[in-house]
């Protein structure tokens, strides 16, 4: 038993979480290092992050193979800029990321890989929300008979260090839909509070079309994101975050499958 505890405690402090430092005759204590990587796997199994994007990180992002080199070569220019902002973290003038593409681009798995490597490197606390059960817990929040834990929402939404909105504006836009996204997205950028975000609704600014095909092949109007969020509310979104297009390539999860 003895021996099981001394191969877990840190080599460096013995599992105190402090260094005794003699400087000048006069002796200090200076935390271990090992107190930050614990607060590190604390705040990651604080996150949230759902059990389908536990592991994501760059390093198992799947790529097109040299079969498809124009899809291998725009996705991989999208990895590196997803890298990029989290290896810069943070960025005072842009604090955000947004990721616009249709389903199965894998924009999920590079939210949740920056998101990662943010907790786990840079030690900042993170929580992964689904935007539709946001605003459903936010919306029992305000029912006097629901639990009174859901009045919690709103609160942890505007006041996470980093917040993750998975698939914004995928809720059915009412102008209380509107006025909360617009609130909690207007407080972060004011305050400068990062938020990650994906949304699988074009917007015409980042280059996505807002026309496709049915499935009998006839042209239909997409809906855009700043139509499901608001104008107020998408235009702070590109004020405050780096955008990224994510290219026309693919089904990400049938092309990560192919690989096991």
């Amino acid at each position: 038993m003895g021996t099981m505890a001394t191969q877990s405690a840190c080599p460096k402090c013995g599992g105190t979480g402090w260094i005794i430092i003699e400087r000048a005759s006069v002796s200090g204590a200076e935390p271990c290092d090992c107190r930050s990587l614990g607060r590190s796997e604390r705040n990651e199994d604080r996150a949230q992050i759902p059990p389908l994007y536990r592991n994501a990180s760059f390093d198992n992002f799947v790529v097109p193979g040299t079969e498809n080199p124009i899809a291998r070569r725009d996705l991989t220019t999208v990895l590196l800029a997803v890298k990029r902002f989290a290896q810069d973290f943070p960025n005072d003038s842009r604090p955000g990321l947004l990721l616009i593409g249709d389903p199965g681009t894998g924009k999920s798995h590079l939210a949740v890989a920056a998101l990662r490597k943010i907790i786990i490197e840079k030690g900042y606390e993170g929580l992964f929300c689904n935007y539709q059960n946001l605003l459903d817990r936010i919306r029992a929040g305000y029912d006097a008979a629901s639990n009174s834990s859901d009045k919690e929402a709103y609160r942890v939404a505007m006041d996470s260090e980093v917040l993750l909105l998975d698939d914004i504006g995928a809720h059915r836009v009412t102008s209380w839909v509107e006025d909360t996204i617009n609130s909690i997205v207007t407080y972060r950028c004011d305050n400068r509070k990062p938020l990650i975000a994906t949304t699988n609704l074009p917007d015409p600014d980042a280059g996505s079309s807002v026309m496709q095909k049915s499935a009998a092949g006839i042209p239909e109007y997409r809906e855009t994101l700043a139509e499901r969020i608001g104008a107020r509310a998408r235009s702070r979104l590109f004020e405050m975050c780096t955008v990224i297009r994510m290219p026309l390539i693919d089904d990400y999860r049938l092309r990560k499958a192919r690989t096991f």
